[in-house]
């Protein structure tokens, strides 16, 4: 698939191998990018995605100051909003079990 009038390498490339090997979803952030997914019907996931996950997950303590060394370190841009909604869902508790018999 020929994916380089509208996105760049990276991205290009992500979509491709993403095809080739069937995957669900792809690493994706650039809106275009997402909107190529979209079409192709993958799930795209984007780096505040893969954060927000690892978080509710235990696997990072706090969000912010990996926001900061990713805006700050390496510039990458997200909108206030955008950055207050993530670090809003991070703070919401995952839900409880609805099982009556917890293990």
């Amino acid at each position: 698939m020929e994916f380089s009038k509208t996105l760049d390498p990276g991205e290009s490339e992500a979509l491709a191998l993403a095809i080739e090997v069937h995957a669900d979803a792809v690493l994706i952030d650039e809106a275009v990018g997402r909107a190529n997914a979209a079409k192709l019907g993958l799930t795209a996931i984007g780096v505040l995605g893969i954060l927000l996950a690892a978080k509710k997950r235990g696997l990072v303590a706090a969000l912010a100051p990996e926001l900061d060394r990713l805006q700050a370190g390496l510039g990458f841009r997200v909108s206030d909003q955008l950055r207050a909604d993530v670090l809003r869902q991070a703070a919401v508790p995952p839900p409880k079990s609805r099982n009556p018999y917890p293990e």
